[in-house]
């Protein structure tokens, strides 16, 4: 059986779209998978190294503004619906999975407009145009968060699916996870995370507090500064810092990391907001303001409401309310065991599991 995933751009379209192949290849061992992407984007780097082929489609996004991108998105747009076509007709999928990104949409309609089974993966609590759009024409929508919902009114199959968490998430263990980084019982873990790329701003508030608030006794940190601002933070904060700062520009081993985390502050991307809950790990959110439709306020809005979360804006941040809310919530231990638990109830550990089963019951009804 042929599967064809398009999902491009950022390490939350791919990664879920990762998770779904092999999980197919679990199921079906001798399944031919081919992915779609752009040049742009992260599945160039993602995709080859996990064993699967990627074919490159040209397309790209619309800018708000009316300009000259404008006419190039279009032309673009018209070239990939081209390319998607030809490269449907060469594999011949049986079913055709998008999971984000631009290369979705001249992918995911062509294949429906050829009445190949079509199925999308939402991440985000708000759920982007693209998506929005296709869900009016593909067989099945799969949604991450309960609130993403009314957007999907359309839909012929709708399932709360929850996002694909990975493995070493999945598999974690916070006794042996703090016994592997050298963590001592008593003096709580916080992670601090801007994601792969960092968060300039949350850098900037972290390195105040460490240089004006913080104390070694208060707890220790693991800071991911992103690749790009590694050596500016080593820089800033120079050297005798305490053995209780682990600074990195990325986390590898997020399995160990997280689970051994007390509290975690991180951006509110869709797959960030999906780890959290399958670890049960209490979080200070801090949305980015850059991304579309304000999509990360939506996601952390969602564990804010049920308790799991605190939520700070980042036109509100400073070193001084960081270092705050954080010791407000380490000192206040049944305020965080209870954070921890509405987590837990929220967490989704089948998603995968549910996303193949809608799969193949398209498969069937075509």
């Amino acid at each position: 059986m042929k599967f064809l995933i398009a999902g491009g751009g950022t390490g939350g379209h791919i990664n879920p779209g990762i998770a779904i192949a092999r999980y197919i290849r679990q199921k079906q061992k001798d399944a031919d998978i081919l992915f779609a992407g752009t040049q742009r984007g992260l599945e160039t780097k993602l995709v080859p190294r996990e064993g699967f082929e990627l074919r490159l489609i040209k397309v790209r996004g619309f800018k708000r503004k009316l300009s000259k991108d404008t006419f190039v998105a279009i032309k673009e747009l018209f070239q990939g619906i081209w390319e998607a076509r030809k490269l449907i007709r060469e594999f011949k999928p049986d079913v055709v999975i998008g999971t984000g990104g631009y290369v979705c949409g001249p992918v995911l309609f062509v294949a429906s407009r050829m009445k190949i089974a079509t199925l999308i993966h939402e991440q985000n609590a708000f759920p982007g145009i693209t998506n929005r759009i296709l869900s009016r024409f593909v067989d099945a929508v799969a949604i991450s968060f309960k609130e993403s919902k009314k957007f999907f009114k359309s839909a012929r199959m709708l399932v709360h699916t929850g996002n694909p968490v990975r493995d070493e998430i999945l598999e974690a263990d916070r006794t042996a996870s703090r016994q592997k980084l050298c963590l001592d019982k008593d003096t709580p873990l916080v992670v601090v995370t801007g994601g792969s790329l960092g968060a300039e701003r949350i850098n900037q508030v972290v390195c105040d507090m460490i240089v004006n608030h913080y104390k070694s006794s208060d707890f220790n940190i693991i800071f991911s500064t992103g690749n790009d601002q590694y050596q500016k933070i080593l820089d800033q904060l120079g050297s005798g810092l305490p053995d209780s700062i682990t600074i990195t520009p990325y986390i590898y081993d997020a399995g160990s990391i997280y689970s051994a985390a007390d509290l975690i502050i991180c951006r509110g991307g869709a797959i960030t907001m999906s780890e959290l809950p399958v670890l049960g790990l209490p979080s200070v959110i801090i949305p980015s303001p850059n991304v579309t439709a304000n999509h990360q306020e939506y996601n952390a809005r969602a564990l804010e409401k049920q308790g799991a979360a605190v939520v700070i804006l980042e036109k509100d941040l400073n070193s001084n309310l960081m270092y705050q809310q954080i010791m407000s919530l380490l000192k206040d231990r049944d305020q965080l065991l209870k954070m921890a638990r509405n987590a837990r109830k929220m967490g989704i550990t089948n998603a995968t599991e549910k996303i193949y089963s809608m799969i193949t019951e398209i498969i069937k009804k075509q």
